[in-house]
């Protein structure tokens, strides 16, 4: 009796534990604010823009109608080969779940100029590639549910992209009812 006790003791520490640093019952990982790792109404703080105002392309908040998105910006370098594989392995893995935008950033397709104008983490006025941008909906903080991103134009990795992939597909299935595009 006493093992079952010492169980549930754990279980409940571990409970408080996960509350108290943000955990939220409905999965979501990141919260939305202006700092490196959060989901962005505007650009974050670490960008020569912070605080301004994104404008979101036509294509991509049309493509936020049904399911949240992936853009991934690249040109075919050595340099962008590990995120393009990364990328790669998302789109096989969640490719039902995420509407996807593969873009090459050789000026061939005019939207992959608009994501990085857009996205990029800087401002939009470095626009480095790779450029890995995750898009998704959640509440600001006057509760109306917005568009929010996420980018990076650095070599992520697989595992931070599926943490903001499935982030994204939390929130969205948690907040698509009630946004008002």
């Amino acid at each position: 009796m006493d093992i079952v006790s010492r169980k549930y003791g754990i279980a409940s520490l571990i409970a408080l534990i996960l509350i108290a640093f943000g955990f939220n019952a409905a999965g979501a990982e990141y919260s939305l604010g202006s700092e490196s790792d959060d989901w962005w109404k505007e650009y974050p703080d670490q960008s020569t823009g912070a605080g301004g105002d994104v404008s979101h392309p036509d294509w991509v908040l049309d493509a936020l109608e049904s399911k949240p998105v992936l853009i991934y910006v690249h040109k075919e370098c050595d340099y962008c080969v590990p995120q393009t594989e990364a990328v790669q392995k998302i789109i096989d893995e969640f490719s039902g779940e995420i509407t996807i935008f593969e873009l090459g950033a050789d000026g061939s397709d005019v939207r992959s100029g608009e994501a990085l104008q857009a996205y990029d983490p800087n401002g939009g006025l470095d626009m480095f590639v790779p450029l890995t941008v995750i898009l998704t909906l959640a509440p600001d903080s006057e509760g109306e549910i917005v568009a929010v991103w996420h980018s990076s134009d650095e070599i992520t990795g697989e595992e931070w992209i599926r943490n903001y992939v499935e982030d994204a597909i939390s929130l969205y299935d948690e907040n698509y009812a009630d946004w008002d595009n």
